[in-house]
């Protein structure tokens, strides 16, 4: 087992964001998390990703607590995440972004930058090795130089997954990675997806395209008002009237 959560709560205020919840994901899947907006999907994600402290319950990881790990941890024990809002430094260019990425598994310091010393050169050759790796696998050689205030929204989603990947993680988080792009960029997304988790990197994300998440995910955990109220294989999530309730509003039958 990878990560595990068990009766994972958040509270904002009198505001339960997140009931209670019991959640495992296992190695070499790809695991999805559906439900209607405001379900507790994004705050799940703040979660397991350490961005936000649980108010009570546990998550581990590679079977070690992770519950009160500060943050920045997160990403250096091999969880990696992108955010439903693509934040990058527009004003740099697309491999530089991936370098910048790159730096969390580094270890030059500013000293070592000022004087240009064989630790900083030698992490600064490690960075642009690994960058340029990774702007193969994601499609991106074309346009290495170009600002990424320049590109486009679909190159924009397929860099902010780049650079969750340069940090080499074990699990891949994806905070709806096909928002904003169009069907045909939709399944060249789709397949990117397919293609990290063929690699051995496991996967889960939240999405809204339900097509997308039933033609990619093994399992599928679904949310409403904070509490799991369903999990299952694609064909099982698509026939349960509690998921089709949540959804829709009504029965099955309706």
């Amino acid at each position: 087992m990878l990560l595990k959560t068990e009766a994972l709560t958040k509270n904002f205020g009198g505001l339960t964001a997140l009931n209670k919840v019991d959640f495992e994901i296992q190695e070499s899947e790809i695991v999805a998390i559906i439900g209607p907006n405001g379900a507790g999907k994004s705050t799940f994600f703040n979660l397991i990703s350490g961005y936000y402290p649980a108010c009570s319950g546990t998550i581990s990881f590679l079977g070690k607590d992770m519950t009160r790990t500060p943050t920045h941890e997160f990403a250096c024990r091999g969880i990696g995440r992108t955010f439903q809002t693509t934040n990058l430094f527009t004003d740099s260019t697309v491999l530089d972004n991936l370098i910048i990425g790159y730096r969390s598994k580094t270890k030059m310091g500013m000293l070592d930058a000022i004087f240009n010393t064989s630790r900083a050169r030698r992490d600064e050759g490690a960075s642009r090795e690994k960058a340029t790796e990774v702007l193969e696998f994601i499609g991106l050689t074309e346009v290495k130089g170009q600002p990424v205030g320049n590109i486009s929204q679909e190159a924009a989603k397929r860099l902010a997954i780049g650079l969750a990947l340069v940090t080499e993680p074990r699990l891949l988080l994806l905070d709806e990675p096909a928002a904003g792009v169009n069907h045909g960029e939709t399944n060249e997304l789709a397949k990117l997806i397919k293609k990290i988790q063929q690699t051995g990197t496991t996967v889960c994300l939240i999405e809204h395209k339900v097509q997308m998440v039933m033609n990619l995910a093994h399992r599928i955990m679904v949310l409403n008002y904070g509490s799991k109220i369903a999990e299952g294989t694609p064909k099982e999530i698509s026939n349960n009237e509690r998921v089709i309730e949540a959804y829709l509003g009504g029965t099955a039958h309706a």
